[in-house]
């Protein structure tokens, strides 16, 4: 009755292997979708402002042909993970005072200028971006995102949220129809 060392030695790693595999294959977060909101945009700029993609899904009242200010929240389950606010109007809003608002419509934490091509602040939980926009609701357009999985208190994330905005609001901005 002798026992195989080899099989008892294969027998840990194998072990280990198929525990690796399992704990990554049973993840229940999916890729991120490459639109959100109804704007195109690589799918890895979102993920690292959000925790989870588990059942991922939108809340979008925004109509781009009526240019109607209104809402497009994303939620993992019953959580929201990015919120945005889409506004048009006739004239250019102050974006620092969208921001310090003591509403929750346009709040950013801690807002900060960036130097872009459009006129935008970063905070540690969101931002805001404005550029003139010719359309049926106004001449001016401005987007508010809101992140309210990052605590207001942290930091980490403000490169992150400004990446974001860099690219998703240019292509925002390309399906406007601003004239």
């Amino acid at each position: 009755m002798k026992m195989r060392l080899r099989i008892s030695l294969a027998c840990p790693i194998l072990f280990l292997s198929s525990v690796f595999v399992v704990s990554c294959g049973s993840s229940t977060d999916r890729e991120l979708p490459g639109v959100i909101c109804g704007t195109r945009i690589a799918p890895g700029l979102a993920r690292p402002l959000v925790k989870s993609t588990e059942d991922w899904h939108e809340y979008d009242r925004v109509d781009r042909a009526e240019a109607i200010t209104a809402p497009c929240l994303v939620l993992s389950g019953r959580e929201v993970v990015l919120g945005f606010r889409f506004s048009w109007r006739e004239s250019a809003t102050d974006l620092m005072y969208l921001a310090k608002n003591t509403g929750s419509v346009s709040r950013v934490t801690d807002p900060h200028a960036i130097d872009f091509t459009y006129k935008t602040i970063i905070g540690t939980d969101g931002a805001i971006s404005i550029a003139p926009c010719k359309t049926n609701g106004g001449k001016y357009f401005t987007l508010t995102l809101q992140v309210p999985q990052i605590g207001l208190m942290d930091q980490t994330h403000r490169k992150d949220i400004e990446k974001f905005m860099r690219a998703y609001f240019p292509a925002t901005l390309k399906t406007l129809g601003c004239r």
